[in-house]
């Protein structure tokens, strides 16, 4: 059980661990991208700026004001995704991250360009679960609110 050091993915993870009787350990790595200025805005302001048809239209080419690349969080969340799951080779890991992150990793898992990754959708406390084998991954469920039967593949 593992979760982003922000307040809201730990309050997230924190009935999951419970539930699950596993103490949740902090991961640097599932961080939301570092929007640098930009953090804090309010998403109508930074609908305004002309950066922001980069944004949703090129992410690959855009690197926030003082913060971080989309390349860059992409990167760093499948490099850390491939870390735990060769900490824990043959176990089911829940991670709990934020809504870039996980589009990024579900694009990655998909073989999708960084460029189409604004077209996945990722709601506040969904579940996404990908399976990661030696043939690659298999994405199970995206955006998922259901009582996640469908994880088992057929």
């Amino acid at each position: 059980m593992y979760a982003s050091p922000l307040e809201r993915t730990q309050e997230t993870a924190a009935p999951i661990a419970s539930l699950l009787g596993l103490p949740t350990t902090t991961e640097a790595g599932l961080l939301e991208c570092d929007f640098g200025s930009w953090t804090g805005a309010e998403l109508k302001q930074l609908m305004k700026k002309p950066e922001w048809a980069t944004v949703q239209r090129y992410p690959s080419g855009f690197r926030f004001p003082e913060g971080e690349s989309f390349t860059s969080m992409r990167a760093r969340i499948v490099d850390t995704i491939g870390s735990l799951c060769q900490r824990h080779k043959g176990e089911t890991i829940v991670a709990v991250s934020h809504a870039d992150p996980i589009k990024a990793a579900v694009a990655e898992a998909l073989g999708s360009h960084l460029d189409l990754f604004q077209r996945i959708v990722i709601s506040p406390c969904s579940v996404t679960a990908i399976a990661y084998g030696p043939l690659g991954p298999t994405v199970l469920a995206v955006n998922s609110t259901s009582d996640l039967t469908e994880l088992v593949p057929s």
